[in-house]
This record gives structure tokens, C-alpha cells and sequence, in this order.
């Protein structure tokens, strides 16, 4: 049997609604409740970009596409009533390089939302989450 990769986390409340969160690793995040700082919703919303960056830019390094930048735009709605969900997300990646193949990248965007981003997947049915691309060439 496989081992199951875990993880260890402490969130730790500082005073009003502010919270140092580390991981046992050592990383570490400041998280605020109050909107003077990052909140919790913003952290997810920034990690799925992320998530689903790493897997875009490796699937499209895997295809020898020569990629010199990938960035991904983000924008989400929430619910008005409590818990406050994200009801929409849409990210949009902008992949810079020479001789991006259109077709490698619309592929690696479905991989990553449809089979691998594990931050995106977990939002499930709960969340309508669209995509879209482009590539800026560079000179």
C-alpha cells in the first residue's frame, strides 16, 4: 500500500480577528478576519491559481513547449448570505513564450481543473469555476 502524503498545521490566533498559521515544516502565512490583511478567502482563491499554475507549466514543459512565463489571473464571486462560499471562479492564464502550441495549452488548462489541481477539485460542485487562456508571444 501507498503512503498517504500527510500534512501538520497550527493556526494560531494573535489578537482580533489575526491568525500566524505555520505548517510544521516552517513555512508560514499571516491570515486576517477583518479585511486589514489577507484573508482566508483571498489565500484560498490565490492557491488555487497557484495550484493550477504548477500543474499548467508542467504539463506544457512535458509537451517541450518553450514557456517563459505563466500567470493566472483570478476573479471570484461570493455568496451574499452565510457561509459566504465562492459561488464563481474564472481563471485566466497568460502563458508567455516562443512557439506556444494553442492545442498543448488549452489541454494543460483541462488537465490541471478537470484531473489534478487538487485545491480547485476540492471545491467540487460547489463552486461553477470556468477557465480561459492566451499566449503572448515573445519577440
Amino acid at each position: 500500500m501507498a503512503s498517504q502524503a500527510t500534512f501538520q498545521a497550527t493556526v494560531h490566533w494573535t489578537g482580533g480577528l489575526n491568525f500566524d498559521c505555520a505548517m510544521a515544516s516552517g513555512e508560514t502565512l499571516h491570515l486576517n478576519g477583518s479585511g486589514e490583511g489577507l484573508s482566508p478567502m483571498q489565500a484560498t482563491l490565490m492557491s488555487i491559481g497557484a495550484c493550477s499554475s504548477v500543474d499548467v507549466v508542467e504539463i506544457l514543459k512535458k509537451a517541450k513547449q518553450d514557456i517563459q512565463d505563466c500567470c493566472c489571473e483570478l476573479s471570484a464571486r461570493r455568496a451574499d448570505d452565510y457561509p459566504r462560499i465562492f459561488e464563481t471562479i474564472h481563471a485566466e492564464y497568460i502563458v508567455t513564450g516562443t512557439n506556444i502550441n494553442e492545442k498543448h495549452l488549452a489541454r494543460a488548462v483541462e488537465l490541471s481543473t478537470q484531473k489534478y489541481c487538487s485545491v480547485m477539485l476540492m471545491l467540487g460542485s460547489q463552486v461553477h469555476v470556468t477557465t480561459s487562456y492566451r499566449i503572448e508571444m515573445c519577440e
